[in-house]
């Protein structure tokens, strides 16, 4: 049913996994704008915070989107929203356009395309700013490695766990680590989790 409806509207449905909010970076991203607004709308106790969503979400929904270039709700109904500070005449004349269709049509697919362009050109921007600071660590089977602790509960727990050794690479960035004491344990683990680990010979 679900993979029918994104399939009608054309979108591509990509799983994100626990413990990596990277893969869903989008709705990270909003998430925190939200938190910011409904932060600086809420009473001090932040009880509150249920009754600013509608008046937060309408004002994330009529401003200018800072990647697409676009005012969401202008994309999704073809038309500019009415502020409550926007003078409205008393006298509303609703006309009937024969083209309506046509012209909604064309603004909706000419404002989808202009922001596919901005958010295509944003990523590279952003890809490029980040590979100048990004590590590219390698490894290989039989290295030893620390493997980063998925959920510390407290300050002073530790931030590391190990050594794992590798065993198996199933990907350029994806490795099978074996704890080097629990021989029993393995782990599927990707680079950002790891920190190499070199044996002291005498």
């Amino acid at each position: 049913m679900m993979q029918e409806l994104f399939k009608q509207i054309g979108v591509t449905h990509i799983y994100s996994i626990p413990y990596h909010p990277q893969t869903n970076g989008q709705i990270e991203r909003f998430n925190s704008t939200m938190d910011a607004k409904i932060a600086t709308l809420c009473n001090d106790s932040k009880t509150d915070w249920d009754d600013q969503l509608p008046v937060v979400i309408f004002s994330y929904n009529t401003s200018i989107h800072a990647i697409t270039k676009q005012v969401p709700f202008e994309m999704m109904f073809g038309r500019s929203p009415v502020l409550p500070f926007d003078h409205q005449d008393p006298n509303v004349v609703l006309s009937q356009d024969p083209e309506y269709l046509s012209k909604l049509n064309l603004f909706l697919s000419s404002s989808t395309a202009q922001a596919r362009q901005n958010i295509i050109k944003n990523q590279q921007q952003y890809k490029k700013r980040y590979d100048i600071n990004r590590s590219n660590p390698k490894y290989a089977i039989n290295d030893l490695v620390l493997v980063k602790t998925l959920n510390p509960r407290h300050k002073f727990d530790i931030r590391y766990e190990g050594p794992f050794r590798i065993i198996q690479q199933l990907a350029s960035k994806t490795f099978i680590v074996e704890h080097v004491k629990k021989l029993p344990l393995r782990r599927q683990v990707t680079v950002d989790v790891l920190i190499p680990l070199f044996e002291r010979r005498n």
